[in-house]
């Protein structure tokens, strides 16, 4: 399940992207997918004590997806003269991603039995240094072109297809019974990296570049769900809870970024 709402997710992401330019297409584009399902996998299997745990870790994991998405802004530019820009960044992004992540499992994985902090307020502050890091690369804006080439079916299904192999081993991997390994593994970047690459194989670097800064800001609601369902699941059960959690989650977070975010290119492009 979770493979398929991958597949579908980073289709969706990358045709909006092409369709209506980085802003709209990478943060709306952003809103909670895999998370929902694997959300109730790890509510079905682990019970809540294994669910805290797991979204407990979900908002530093997008944490670092946000400094993944960062390495596309800032290694193209210093890799634009070699002779494989493009294996490179993800190459790049991907080493980041993975040290990173290690890092962060090492650390919680012999801190959290032993903080004062509950889960909950784990995740409040990796919610807050999240979103302190996404608008500080939103800062000042990047342009967010649409794509200007038309993408055949067979590549679409392509981009589907390797998202949801990515995620459907992630999750596989998540079912080994370590709440914090299968938090981090929920939130593997893979429709981040498929659209990416796709976008840049598709329409050249500048697109996905543009839809960086804005996929930054829109990940962040999937913390927010992490948070928000912490709490609705064990209230609400599976289907409702995760439900309200990603309602909030859209209503609280990416469309109030997404008009902040409109208002503040607008102010851009007005100031030349």
């Amino acid at each position: 399940m979770s493979a398929l709402f991958a597949g579908l997710a980073a289709t969706g992401v990358t045709v909006a992207i092409e369709k209506w330019g980085g802003l709209i297409g990478g943060l709306l584009g952003t809103v909670p997918s895999t998370i929902v399902p694997a959300g109730i996998g790890l509510y079905l299997a682990g019970g809540e004590d294994d669910l805290m745990l797991s979204m407990a870790v979900v908002p530093l994991g997008m944490l670092l997806n946000t400094l993944f998405l960062g390495a596309w802004l800032v290694l193209p530019r210093w890799l634009s003269n070699t002779a494989h820009p493009l294996f490179l960044t993800s190459t790049g992004a991907l080493a980041l991603w993975g040290v990173l992540g290690a890092t962060v499992w090492l650390l919680m994985n012999n801190t959290v039995a032993g903080t004062r902090l509950t889960e909950q307020e784990l995740a409040a502050a990796g919610l807050v240094v999240l979103i302190l890091i996404a608008v500080a690369f939103n800062w000042r804006p990047q342009p967010t072109p649409k794509g200007s080439k038309s993408v055949s079916k067979t590549v679409l299904v392509s981009r589907g297809t390797m998202a949801a192999i990515a995620i459907g081993i992630a999750v596989w991997l998540s079912g080994l019974g370590f709440p914090l390994l299968a938090g981090l593994a929920s939130v593997f970047p893979a429709i981040f990296l498929t659209s990416m690459v796709a976008l840049w194989l598709a329409q050249g670097p500048t697109v996905p570049q543009g839809a960086a800064g804005p996929m930054m800001l829109g990940g962040v609601s999937v913390a927010v769900y992490a948070n928000i369902a912490m709490w609705s699941l064990p209230a609400y059960g599976m289907f409702v809870g995760s439900l309200v959690a990603w309602f909030a989650s859209v209503l609280g977070w990416s469309l109030p970024a997404f008009v902040v975010l409109k208002r503040v290119h607008a102010r851009a492009e007005l100031n030349g």
